[in-house]
């Protein structure tokens, strides 16, 4: 059982940065794949970035590359996404989930799931 916590959403104009944290309970972390996505309004979850088990590989989604990194830290069981150019198209609330698969870009992938921060970028 893993279960994680995100935190470090938050109200930023356009333009603007924050940097999203989960952490993940239990000591089998470094076992999981860990993704982010997000779900705005009147729409589906939506893939944000994957990264894989051993922290080398990431994958990202079209709309925010070159924009979000998701990285991990094994020592403290915690997964960042750092998101810089925010956009108002960015607005949604965020969740990050545990995947003891290789983490792929759908949400049925994923074992467990956090409870979500909300991320609104003014324009």
């Amino acid at each position: 059982q893993v279960q994680l916590v995100e935190s470090g959403g938050g109200l930023v104009q356009a333009g603007g940065s924050l940097r999203l944290s989960c952490a993940a309970s239990g000591r089998t972390f470094n076992n999981y794949a860990m993704g982010w996505f997000r779900q705005a309004p009147g729409k589906e979850r939506e893939f944000v970035a994957v990264i894989r088990r051993s922290g080398s590989s990431t994958y990202y989604a079209d709309s925010v590359k070159g924009r979000f990194t998701i990285s991990r830290d094994i020592t403290k069981n915690t997964v960042f996404l750092q998101m810089n150019s925010l956009k108002p198209e960015d607005t949604a609330v965020y969740y990050c989930a545990a995947d003891r698969g290789v983490g792929g870009v759908f949400p049925n992938e994923y074992d467990y799931w956090g409870q979500g921060t909300q991320v609104t970028v003014s324009s």
